[in-house]
C-alpha cells in the first residue's frame, strides 16, 4: 500500500525488504525487525518468498509495518517494483540483484548490504576469473538508492562468533532508517536467548560503523565511507618452541625481501607451511629467491611476485592426501556446523564422497611402488576395475574418520611419494623455463609464471588443467624471437580460461601456428 500524498507519520506504511540465502539467518533477521516495530507501537506483518536454490536465488523476507492506530491496516504480502523504503542484502551481489529486479529507486530506498562477496554458481564454473566486477554493483548502487550502506558485515558478524543476521540488524539501526532506538534493536535481540553475547557484540560493532556515515546535505545520496584496508602481515604463531624457532626465521627471510614483495610471500609462505611443514616453506623461500636475483625495483618486482603467488600454488598440489586433511580438520567441522545451523546437543552427520583412480592410488604409494605399478598397464588396469567405482564414507563414524584421518598423515612421507615426484619434476621444468627467458625476455618470463594458473583441481580437473597448460606453452618455439611473444602466451593462457572444453584455446593456436615467426612490427 503507498502512503497517500500527505500523508501523516501515523498512517504511512514503512516497506521493508531483505534478501538472503541459507545459513545467513534472514528469518531470524526478519523476526528481530518486526520484534523491534510491535515494541515501539507498530503493527508489523512479515512473509517470505524461497528463492529456487542456494546461490541461484535468495529468500525475500518482506515486512510491513505501520503505527498503532486503532485501525487495521492492509499490508501487502511481497514486495513491488519502485514501492520498497528500506532494502537490506546479505550479500553485495544480492544488492545488484534488488536493483535490477526493480526494488531500489534513488528518490526513496535506503540500500543497506554486506560488500563480502560469495561467489554464485555462474561464478564458480568459469574455468578462469569468472567473479562479477563488484565495483560495478557498487557504483550501481550509488547511483540506485537515495542512501547507499555498505560494509563487511560477514567479517563483524565472524570476528564476534556469530551470524551476518546480527550485524545486518546493527546497520539497519545505525542507519537511522526506522524511527527506533538502539535499546529497542537490543532488546529484541536478547529476547533471542541464545547466542546473545555474541550478536550484541556484533550488532554494536556494525551500529557504530553504520553511525560513522557523515550526513550528506538535504537532496543529495548518502554513501557509506570505504572502510581502510587492514595491513596485511606475517601470521603470529604459537607450538613446540623449534617450530616456532623455524617460522621466526622464515617470516624474518620474507621481511627482508623487496617491500612490494612481501605481501604476497608472506602468503606464499604460510600456506605452503600449513600444507607440509618449516621444511617445505625453506624450500619455497629459495625457489622464490631465484626469481629475486633476477628482478629490479624498475619493473616493480612483477616477475617476482608472480613467482611468490604460483609457486606456492604449484607446490601446494590437490591429492587424496590434502583432501583427507582437510576433511578431518576441526576447523572445518565448525564450518559445517555453522553453514548447517546444528543447533547445540543436535548430532550431525556427514558423509564424504570420494571416487579415486588408479592414478591417485598409485600416487600416495612410494615412488618405486607407484611407477612399478604405471609402468604395468595390465596390472594397473587389474588394480583400477576395483579402485575407480565412488565410495561414500561417513567422518561422523569412527571408522570413516579414522580411515581419512590416516590418509592425511601420510602428509609426513609425501615428499617419498610418487605424486609428489611427479609435481615437483614438472614444476621444476615449468619454474626453470620461465627464469631462463628472464634475462632477454623479461615479460615472457612473467606470462610463463602465470600460467601455472591453469592448473588446479584435483583428479580428471588436474588433468584437464594440465593439458590445457602444456597446449598453451607449447606455442613458445612458434614465438620465437617476436617481440610480442608475451602477448600471444597471454591470449591463448586467457583463451583456455574461456572455455572447460577448450575450443577457443585450439582456434587461438591455429592463429599463431599462421604467424611467420619473426619479429612483430
Amino acid at each position: 500500500m503507498r502512503p497517500k500524498a500527505g500523508a501523516s507519520d501515523d498512517e504511512r506504511v514503512i516497506k521493508l525488504a531483505v534478501l538472503a540465502v541459507g545459513g545467513q539467518g534472514g528469518g531470524v533477521l526478519a523476526d528481530w525487525i518486526t520484534d523491534v516495530a510491535e515494541r515501539n507501537g507498530y503493527i508489523a506483518q512479515s512473509t517470505s518468498v524461497a528463492g529456487v536454490a542456494q546461490r541461484t536465488g535468495a529468500t525475500i523476507y518482506y515486512i510491513e509495518m505501520a503505527r498503532d492506530t486503532g485501525r487495521l491496516p492492509v499490508f501487502a504480502l511481497s514486495p513491488s517494483q519502485g514501492d520498497v523504503d528500506i532494502l537490506i542484502a546479505a550479500e553485495l551481489m544480492e544488492a545488484g540483484r534488488a536493483i535490477i529486479r526493480g526494488f531500489v529507486t534513488p528518490e526513496r530506498t535506503t540500500l543497506i548490504t554486506s560488500s563480502h562477496r560469495i561467489a554464485a554458481v555462474s561464478e564458480k564454473i568459469e574455468p578462469g576469473d569468472g567473479r562479477a566486477s563488484s565495483d560495478k554493483v557498487r557504483a550501481t548502487a550509488q547511483a540506485a538508492a537515495k542512501r547507499f550502506i555498505a560494509f563487511d558485515m560477514e567479517k563483524i558478524a565472524a570476528d564476534n562468533g556469530t551470524m551476518i543476521s546480527a550485524s545486518l540488524l546493527g546497520a539497519l539501526g545505525g542507519s537511522d532508517a526506522l524511527p527506533f532506538t538502539r535499546e529497542s534493536y537490543e532488546q529484541a535481540i536478547g529476547a533471542g536467548g541464545r547466542g546473545v553475547k555474541a550478536s550484541l557484540a556484533a550488532f554494536g560493532a556494525a551500529y557504530d560503523l553504520a553511525r560513522g556515515i557523515v550526513a550528506a546535505p538535504a537532496g543529495e545520496k548518502q554513501v557509506a565511507k570505504p572502510a581502510a584496508p587492514e595491513a596485511t602481515s606475517i601470521a603470529k604463531v604459537s607450538g613446540p618452541d623449534a617450530l616456532v624457532k623455524g617460522w621466526q626465521e622464515l617470516a624474518a627471510r620474507v621481511a627482508a625481501l623487496p617491500e612490494p614483495l612481501r605481501d604476497m610471500a608472506g602468503r606464499g609462505l604460510k600456506k605452503v607451511v600449513d600444507y607440509q611443514d618449516i621444511a617445505y616453506g625453506r624450500e619455497y623461500l629459495d625457489r622464490l629467491d631465484r626469481a629475486v636475483a633476477l628482478d629490479d625495483a624498475a619493473r616493480d618486482f612483477a616477475l617476482s611476485i608472480a613467482a611468490a603467488k604460483h609457486l606456492a600454488n604449484a607446490m601446494c598440489y590437490d591429492d587424496m592426501i590434502r583432501v583427507a586433511d582437510l576433511k578431518t580438520r576441526s576447523t572445518r567441522d565448525k564450518r559445517v556446523r555453522k553453514e548447517v545451523g546444528v543447533r547445540e546437543g543436535s548430532v550431525l552427520q556427514v558423509t564424504e564422497y570420494f571416487h579415486p583412480r588408479i592414478e591417485e592410488f598409485c600416487g600416495t604409494l612410494p615412488a618405486g611402488l607407484g611407477s612399478y605399478i604405471e609402468n604395468r598397464p595390465k596390472l594397473a588396469a587389474f588394480l583400477d576395475r576395483r579402485i575407480n567405482r565412488g565410495r561414500r564414507i561417513r567422518t561422523d563414524s569412527f571408522t570413516g574418520f579414522a580411515m581419512l584421518w590416516f590418509i592425511g598423515g601420510l602428509r609426513r612421507w609425501r615428499r617419498r611419494l610418487l605424486r609428489h615426484k611427479i609435481e615437483a619434476e614438472h614444476l621444476e621444468r615449468w619454474y626453470g623455463l620461465a627464469l631462463g627467458h628472464a634475462r632477454h625476455d623479461y615479460a615472457l618470463a612473467t606470462e610463463i609464471l602465470n600460467c601455472r594458473r591453469l592448473i588446479k583441481g584435483y583428479s580428471d580437473t588436474h588433468a584437464r588443467a594440465q593439458s590445457k597448460f602444456d597446449r598453451v606453452l607449447s606455442a613458445l618455439p612458434m614465438l620465437k624471437g617476436r617481440a610480442d611473444a608475451a602477448d600471444w602466451i597471454r591470449r591463448l593462457r586467457e583463451a583456455a580460461l574461456k572455455d572447460e572444453k577448450g575450443d577457443m584455446l585450439d582456434g587461438a593456436l591455429k592463429t599463431v601456428a599462421t604467424l611467420d615467426g619473426g619479429p612483430a612490427s
